[in-house]
């Protein structure tokens, strides 16, 4: 991945998040050191609160859309709850308006525990708001010789994508054009 070829193949992906994992468990250290110290209630409110706001929401509407595209606002309130810049300012402001704490921990705990554990990263608009194979990604991984990540699980797979204006009506054999006469 560079600023080129901003994708990531199975093995990079692994390794980044392998990187937070290293954060998660350096949380998790420093939450189980200071475990007597932390505020509970306080911290149990601080590590929902970023799903409560960002994720849920979306992902009621996602389930009850049939795997059709939601409002994009879903995916604002996710990436905005999940972003390690809006929960530094959370952070700061509790310090400066409640007192600096251990409870906060609990911060990056969650955003390493979503990255590391889970894979969730920042959503983007043209993709469906849960994870869905897309078959252009398989075929840029064949392209690469690359063996495809295994399924997510869905019960029933969601339309790939649809989330762009145009591209629901693009089939697997049409090909798209590129270089200057491209548009997008």
């Amino acid at each position: 991945m560079d600023q080129a070829n901003p994708f990531e193949t199975p093995k990079t992906f692994s390794l980044h998040r392998a990187e937070y994992l290293v954060g998660l468990a350096v949380t998790t250290g420093l939450i189980i050191w200071h475990f007597a110290d932390i505020r509970w209630l306080p911290a149990i409110g601080l590590f929902l609160y970023i799903d409560l706001i960002g994720y849920i929401p979306g992902a009621i509407a996602f389930r009850r859309s049939g795997g059709a595209p939601i409002h994009k606002g879903y995916y604002v309130a996710y990436n905005v709850m999940h972003s390690l810049i809006t929960q530094g300012a959370v952070a700061a402001l509790w310090c400066w308006l409640v007192e600096p704490e251990w409870a906060l921990l609990v911060l990056p705990f969650h955003l390493f525990g979503d990255r590391g554990l889970f894979g969730n990263f920042m959503k983007p608009f043209a993709l469906p708001f849960e994870p869905v194979r897309q078959p252009g990604y398989l075929r840029l991984l064949d392209d690469l010789g690359l063996k495809h990540p295994k399924p997510v699980g869905h019960a029933s797979d969601p339309v790939p994508v649809g989330h762009i204006a145009g591209s629901a009506a693009r089939t697997l054999g049409e090909t798209v054009p590129t270089g200057r006469g491209a548009t997008r």
